[in-house]
């Protein structure tokens, strides 16, 4: 998904973007990226969208996309198995930022990413210098807006899941490896959005 606002106040210095993503860690369902270049007017109280509540969260979400250009890539539970983790994250960032600055009609004079890696030299169709910050989502605004975006996209995406998958508490574990989670794997074994090469589902879907 993409929404692109206005560009005025990008300067004739060119833009920034950030980039963050959501979903390294859980047993099922996607990892989200987001891609970010802030707009004129910028949403305050940016941060790191794990020290949010959700309730901010959610409001600042609507603030950014609102306000912001901003593009998300996804990558699959059958893509994470292929490739594995790492390697997925770096694709679903390629796709957010080819996405935005595909739209935005030319290249940014920078991409921050939060972590300490980036796609460069891991995806082939990533084309930019990019600068990993660590903690950067906690520091960089532009990253801070991509991290609530990632989150909220990814929240949205287990919450419909939960309605086709009941057994798993989605809606309230969001495909992490909570107790509740774990014991339903036992129970109903793994669903098409689990990742199978991670090894509480790989270890429950041999017994």
């Amino acid at each position: 998904m993409l929404g692109v606002t206005h560009r005025n106040g990008f300067g004739a210095e060119g833009y920034a973007i950030g980039v963050d993503e959501a979903g390294r860690g859980p047993l099922a369902g996607p990892v989200v990226a987001a891609a970010v270049v802030l707009g004129v007017e910028i949403p305050v109280g940016l941060d790191d969208s794990k020290k949010l509540s959700a309730r901010r969260r959610a409001v600042l979400d609507g603030q950014i996309r609102g306000s912001c250009s901003w593009a998300v890539g996804i990558a699959e539970p059958e893509e994470i198995d292929r490739i594995n983790i790492l390697n997925a994250t770096m694709l679903a960032m390629t796709r957010a930022v080819t996405a935005l600055t595909s739209a935005l009609g030319d290249d940014p004079r920078d991409i921050l990413i939060d972590g300490n890696l980036t796609p460069q030299g891991r995806i082939p169709a990533w084309r930019w210098g990019a600068r990993a910050i660590i903690g950067g989502d906690g520091i960089e605004p532009a990253i801070s807006a991509a991290s609530i975006i990632a989150k909220e996209w990814r929240d949205r995406i287990m919450l419909a899941a939960a309605a086709d998958h009941p057994h798993y508490g989605w809606e309230r574990n969001k495909g992490y490896g909570s107790a509740e989670h774990m014991a339903a794997l036992r129970t109903h074994g793994p669903s098409p959005l689990h990742r199978r090469s991670f090894a509480p589902v790989a270890q429950l879907a041999l017994l």
